[in-house]
């Protein structure tokens, strides 16, 4: 299985690391984009991420920007083994993820993270470190998180 690392969300950004694993593999697999959606006229922006099987994730991201139909969900999301998480920001939606189901899960948390390196970047965030810093954190100690780090804030994508 492909795994995919950690995102960290502080309540005003996010961080994740670029590192994909397959056994003692190590690769480049972003994890965390800015998206445009919504009609041409009215166009917004949100914030996607994923961790779990890399293609699994890419088939959620484009469930979520084809629309969202929990018609359209992907198969492969109901694997026991094999699933994705996506992590969603909208401005109207806050942060919200998808799991096994086609059901948005609120963010109520102050700050969360997802992934390999989730426990490393949660302790780190309560002890006061950013979104970027926890991430930081968890690429020094955990062997699934790595080779470079993307950051996107709320604020930039709120205007």
């Amino acid at each position: 299985a492909l795994h995919m690392s950690v995102i960290a969300w502080d309540g005003k950004s996010f961080a994740a690391d670029r590192q994909g694993s397959n056994g003692e593999l190590r690769f480049v697999a972003p994890k965390l984009t800015r998206e445009a959606y919504g009609k041409p006229d009215r166009e917004e922006f949100a914030i996607l991420g994923m961790t779990g099987n890399q293609a699994n994730g890419l088939l959620l991201k484009r469930w979520w920007l084809d629309g969202a139909n929990p018609n359209a969900w992907p198969a492969s999301q109901r694997s026991e083994d094999d699933w994705s998480r996506l992590i969603v920001w909208t401005r109207s939606l806050g942060v919200a993820t998808f799991e096994k189901e086609p059901v948005a899960m609120l963010v109520e948390d102050p700050f969360m993270a997802w992934g390999s390196g989730r426990d490393f970047a949660m302790g780190a965030m309560a002890r006061g470190a950013t979104a970027r810093e926890a991430v930081e954190i968890a690429c020094r100690f955990s062997i699934y998180c790595g080779l470079g780090i993307d950051e996107f804030s709320i604020e930039d994508l709120a205007r």
